[in-house]
């Protein structure tokens, strides 16, 4: 294992052990809000926010359009995919060969052969042989195919160079599935191979979830869109990263916005709590308790209820989760709001935390298999909290990678996923669960 920077260790240590009193069990623990003072909220244990994140995603109801196939890739279907027809809807061949009638030798048939797509074909007579291409149409009365590198033309006739069974090489109509068939059920991503089983079944449209609209807005004054940093500004590293990240997660994402920390800010932000037309809002940075950290008082303000304030993880811990509307017909639209800290890999903490699992339920996605990998070499862990480590994926192992303080980013962006460290460490070759990252495990097609 490539060895932890330990001053960086023991720091986190010692905040933590003055900024956390840890309560029995790995669960949630009293987090003073903003790090400091007495305990003002409760921090939720890592999974059971990344649960309520996805349990809020189910609870709300579901929208369906229909799409052209095209236009259905990467959403799930919100209805079964039942054949409307035989498929194959006619006898073809297989092979490109003869189609034979009875025992050889056969006479073959003078003229053209059979082609795909062609006219359905003049039956033909016991003893007797016609070319056939694959996906043609068997013509009546025929009892094989023979493959043409297993047999050879003498004259007008045709012999085969093995035995031939009855119905060889001929795939017969219904062989897939019969007319009225459950092909996919409900809840099915639809994929490349989706789109061509559809196609192939004879649709042109599918009713599908469309995929939850997303709107980011980038809080702080900090930050600059160009250029070097300088004179205590930094780039904005969030609104390149973020917008294809959360495409990659399957939603739409319909705007970025960056905004400051004044109180034109804060009323920005309060206007898009309260009337944006996305289905989740995320915002980065101002979810902590300083003077220019506006998430929580604007959230009240707009009356959210906050489902998930504070998560019992490093990095990310100050990561929150608020709803606000009701979703009842009288009421106003149910709206999530994700709230990510501003530290780049703090803000990659709270997405696979709670906005991919919110995310995913939302568009009808069924929840990730989880699996673990053993880890290679020790890892270190927080004392009370849950960690989670950039890791490459070998054949065998886990292995952790450097530069994953909360500001960097060198270390995720050569990552493959990242590996979820109990509280107190894991011991080289312990099974850790696993959290693909959406381009290294495909992602979604979109």
């Amino acid at each position: 294992m490539t060895p932890t920077n330990s001053a960086e260790q023991a720091l986190d240590e010692a905040l933590a052990l003055v900024s956390r009193v840890p309560e029995g069990g790995a669960g949630d623990r009293s987090v003073p809000a903003g790090g400091g003072g007495t305990g003002a909220h409760r921090a939720t244990g890592w999974q059971r926010a990344r649960d309520t994140a996805a349990r809020a995603g189910s609870g709300v109801r579901p929208r369906t359009h229909r799409v052209p196939l095209a236009a259905a890739l990467g959403e799930v279907l919100a209805a079964p995919l039942d054949a409307l027809t035989d498929l194959p809807s006619f006898d073809t061949s297989a092979m490109d060969g003869w189609a034979v009638a009875g025992p050889g030798p056969w006479s073959v048939r003078a003229g053209g052969g059979v082609l795909a797509g062609s006219e359905r074909p003049e039956p033909l007579t016991d003893g007797e042989a016609v070319r056939i291409a694959t996906g043609a149409r068997i013509p009546a009365d025929a009892t094989a195919v023979i493959r043409s590198e297993h047999c050879r033309e003498a004259g007008a006739q045709l012999f085969a160079d093995r035995p031939v069974l009855t119905g060889q090489d001929i795939r017969p109509r219904g062989q897939e599935c019969r007319s009225g068939d459950l092909l996919l059920p409900a809840g099915s991503l639809v994929t490349p191979a989706v789109l061509g089983l559809a196609a192939a079944a004879g649709y042109d449209e599918l009713t599908t979830r469309p995929r939850p609209r997303v709107e980011i807005l980038v809080l702080g004054d900090e930050l600059l869109t160009e250029g070097l940093p300088h004179e205590g500004l930094v780039r904005d590293a969030l609104s390149p990263m973020l917008g294809p990240w959360i495409d990659r997660l399957g939603a739409e994402v319909i705007g970025t916005r960056r905004l400051g920390d004044d109180p034109a800010g804060a009323a920005a932000l309060l206007e898009a709590v309260t009337t944006s037309t996305a289905d989740v809002l995320v915002t980065t940075g101002g979810t902590a308790a300083g003077p220019v950290d506006h998430v929580h008082p604007v959230l009240r303000e707009a009356g959210a209820e906050l489902l998930v304030d504070g998560v019992a993880v490093r990095p990310g811990h100050p990561m929150l989760l608020a709803r606000v509307g009701t979703g009842t017909p009288e009421g106003s639209a149910v709206r999530h709001v994700v709230g990510l800290p501003g530290n780049p890999l703090a803000a990659v903490s709270g997405l696979l935390t709670l906005a991919e699992p919110l995310l995913r339920a939302l568009a009808g996605r069924r929840r990730r298999p989880r699996y673990t990998a053993p880890v290679q070499g020790d890892v270190p862990g927080h004392p009370y909290d849950t960690r989670l480590v950039p890791v490459l994926l070998s054949d065998e192992h886990a292995v952790p990678l450097r530069y994953h303080g909360p500001a960097m980013l060198r270390g995720v962006a050569a990552a493959d996923a990242l590996a979820v460290v109990p509280p107190k460490g894991a011991r080289s070759g312990q099974e850790l669960e696993i959290l693909d990252l959406p381009w290294a495990s495909g992602g979604c097609f979109t």
